[in-house]
């Protein structure tokens, strides 16, 4: 199994302990927040060119999010 493969499952196995703990996706997004934050974290340990990335980052996943809502899919 590659690594990209296990920490697939990792993220799977996590995604469904969230829901078992809590249910309504409506309170999901504190979670969602805690990864990116911890994300943020990891982005600025390293060189600050990580840090102008990690911004755009967000920028693509605010438009991955944009389509999920126009076209009921992610890409």
């Amino acid at each position: 199994m590659s690594k990209e493969s296990a920490l697939r499952d990792d993220l799977l196995e996590t995604a469904k302990q969230i829901v078992d703990l809590q249910s309504n996706p409506r309170t999901w997004l504190s979670w969602v927040v805690y990864l990116l934050a911890r994300l943020e974290e990891q982005a600025t340990l390293g060189s600050p060119a990580n840090r102008v990335s990690y911004f755009e980052m967000l920028e693509a996943l605010q438009e991955e999010i944009r389509n999920r809502m126009k076209t009921g899919g992610w890409n």
